[in-house]
């Protein structure tokens, strides 16, 4: 959480009495007496937020202000004014400033505009930083989102474990994403130029598992949810493994197969050779701080997919969203922002209890419906926009019972 805040007044006594009231809210203020003593930490890493004042000798608070947006335009200025003073204020806001108060000012009002601004260079920053690991080398860094200690420590996990060449077993519950935690070890290993194969280890026979080795040979083999592999399958991996595969094996689970050895419904000597490596994907619950770089991302996302402008994410539906237990994890954060992309109606956003063939019926049916809408109709154009030949597109338009003229300005 931002909790800087640059305090810029030419008068000692304002300064001192703001600073206390900072210090008592847990801010760390950083008292300057003119622009010349605050322009060095002007700049676009700054993690925190300025307070000035407008009227100083020399160069004032919008010389700052100006300053400071040509040094990074998204750094929140706020503004601290006299009564005669309100006018150039409203002028700066004009400008770009993040708001204004007017002296003397209640600690309430203070604080309050403090927070809006400290979340708003927090989001600021965080966008940057997760812009820099999409842009960067680092499959862990991309791939991988999060901020907190806990997803950090995971993404330390998986390169260490990545180097390593041994079996892996990724663990985690339902919905935090195993496979693409198993797919970044995949990419940061010694083998990331060889394929990438993955398959359920439910129904998978031994001669199944025959047939897919020379598929992944010079790569990895992931098997999902390794506990539901039958027993003749486990002593085959086992065999393979003991024999020296020609491919990396990591397998995925969301039960805990050190039980499922004590209760004798998993092979111990292939768990132990799962077992020499694993990376555990801590929930959701655990690391809420997540959330929202999550959620922005899966948004982005769903948003691409669909053709239509991501809508705006206000500080209060990211506070809503962090106070939910996400018992369906990341997965479930993803439903969560397709349906926030469509602007979902209530009543469909509360379908989380329908199959998942009903939910993915509706949310199919607000595609097409989205689609006809920004082309105003236009079937064709539509059918091209969503990448759909033209009778699959009919076809679906007849199945939902939508009329493109319905669409029509």
């Amino acid at each position: 959480m931002i909790r800087k805040v640059l305090l810029v007044d030419d008068d000692a006594a304002v300064r001192e009495a703001l600073s206390q009231t900072l210090e008592l809210a847990d801010y760390v203020p950083m008292p300057a007496a003119s622009f010349v003593a605050a322009k060095d930490h002007i700049t676009e890493e700054f993690d925190g937020v300025i307070v000035t004042d407008i009227r100083m000798p020399g160069r004032d608070g919008f010389h700052l202000l100006n300053y400071a947006r040509e040094r990074d335009p998204e750094l929140p200025i706020v503004l601290l004014t006299g009564e005669g003073d309100i006018p150039m204020a409203v002028k700066a806001m004009g400008e770009g400033a993040f708001d204004f108060l007017e002296k003397p000012c209640a600690a309430a009002d203070l604080l309050e505009v403090l927070e809006r601004a400290a979340r708003v260079r927090a989001d600021v920053l965080e966008a940057r930083r997760v812009k820099r690991q999409m842009e960067s080398g680092d499959p862990a860094a991309r791939l991988i989102f999060g901020i907190s200690g806990r997803v950090e420590a995971m993404r330390e996990r998986v390169r260490n474990v990545a180097r390593s060449g041994a079996e892996v077993l990724v663990t985690g519950p339902p919905g935090s994403g195993i496979s693409k935690v198993a797919e970044v070890i995949h990419l940061m290993s010694p083998a990331a130029q060889g394929p990438f194969v993955k398959r359920a280890a439910a129904g998978l026979t031994p001669d199944g598992f025959a047939r897919v080795c020379p598929d992944a040979a010079g790569g990895s083999l992931f098997l999902d949810e390794v506990s539901a592999m039958s027993e003749e399958t486990q002593y085959a991996v086992l065999d393979r493994i003991e024999q020296g595969a020609e491919m990396r094996i990591l397998a995925g689970t969301t039960v805990d197969l050190a039980d499922a050895v004590t209760q004798g419904g998993f092979n111990a000597d292939l768990f132990y050779r799962l077992d020499v490596m694993r990376v555990r994907i801590p929930s959701l619950a655990e690391r809420p701080e997540d959330i929202p770089v999550i959620f922005r991302s899966y948004v982005a996302q769903a948003a691409e997919q669909a053709g239509v402008t991501a809508p705006e994410i206000t500080p209060d539906h990211l506070a809503a969203l962090m106070a939910r237990d996400w018992p369906g994890n990341a997965r479930a954060l993803m439903s969560e922002a397709m349906r926030f992309v469509l602007g979902l109606p209530e009543d469909v956003a509360g379908a989380r209890d329908l199959g998942l063939a009903e939910q993915m019926a509706r949310v199919e049916r607000s595609l097409l419906v989205a689609a006809l809408d920004r082309c105003n109709g236009r079937a064709a154009e539509a059918a091209k926009a969503l990448k759909l030949p033209r009778k699959t597109f009919y076809d679906k338009l007849a199945k939902y019972a939508i009329r493109p003229d319905s669409f029509r300005p």
